[in-house]
């Protein structure tokens, strides 16, 4: 896939730890590789990739913290690839690396959502700048994701002490004669919430959640079928208030670990569906 290998160990021989991952996607071989040396002397791990095809390989192994991409490339052009980047990882900058014969798509690229364009041939020194700003731009929110899933790790554990003190029910109530408490239960479809005892049955199956993946499933279940966007879904399930970009990366966690309880198969979900750059809906 690269002429030369990730060598994600370059930085930490140097004594620099490695702790962004960039992708560089140009087809011009020598302006590749010098711009894979400049970031790797910085501490940068680095992957690169000759055209679209690599790319989208490169993509589907993991996300990355920055992207440079070339927007004059042979079969897929850069501005395509632009929009199926923003689609898989919405909220990961790209710069857009051009020449002043095509600075009028470099513009049109960052109205499309790249953060920022840099002229061929680029400066080492102003690369390096601008790379550390743009990084620096996204590890804030980052650090603060962190910490709010640390303390959600904490609650989930200090509420799963509590609940273990509480005994699981063996079903929901189904019988007209024993007809569920509606402060109690929660049931759409094949799916019933006891919000006592903090139990999910799926098909009257018990289903194993934490605690705060319990409460996001509640905050579906209430809207369903609606979308619920980003932010509705943290401020409800969480009591956060954030931006966007913020609600978008705290909600990913969660819903992966709601679809490997409830989907039977998670590349094609049934019951949590995705509506793109909104949300998410319930669908029971």
């Amino acid at each position: 896939m690269s002429d030369i290998p990730p060598d994600s160990n370059a930085a930490s021989e140097r004594g620099v730890p490695s702790v962004h991952t960039i992708l560089v996607v140009d087809d011009e071989p020598l302006l590749r590789r010098s711009l894979a040396l400049i970031l790797r002397r910085a501490g940068h791990q680095v992957t690169m990739a000759a055209n679209a095809h690599e790319a989208r390989r490169c993509l589907e192994a993991g996300p990355f913290d920055l992207i440079f991409l070339d927007l004059k490339m042979p079969g897929v052009d850069g501005l395509t690839l632009l929009a199926e980047i923003r689609a898989r990882q919405a909220d990961t900058p790209v710069l857009i690396l051009t020449a002043h014969g095509t600075l009028e798509s470099a513009m049109e690229a960052v109205r499309q959502g790249a953060r920022d364009y840099m002229l061929k041939p680029f400066e080492p020194d102003a690369l390096v700048l601008r790379v550390s700003q743009v990084l620096a731009e996204q590890d804030r929110p980052r650090r603060r994701r962190e910490i709010a899933s640390r303390l959600d790790e904490l609650v989930d554990e200090l509420q799963s002490l509590d609940a273990s003190k509480v005994p699981p029910i063996a079903t929901a109530p189904k019988t007209e004669a024993a007809a569920p408490e509606p402060a109690r239960y929660l049931q759409r479809g094949k799916l019933c919430l006891d919000l006592h005892t903090r139990r999910v049955l799926l098909k009257d199956q018990p289903i194993a959640l934490t605690p705060s993946t319990f409460e996001y499933l509640v905050t579906l279940m209430r809207h369903s079928p609606n979308c619920v966007s980003y932010q509705t879904l943290v401020e409800e399930s969480q009591g956060y208030r954030v931006c966007r970009a913020e609600a978008r990366e705290m909600v990913r966690g969660r819903i992966h670990e709601l679809r490997k309880a409830l989907e039977p198969d998670m590349r094609h979900p049934e019951y949590v569906i995705t509506v793109r750059d909104v949300g998410y809906r319930l669908v029971t």
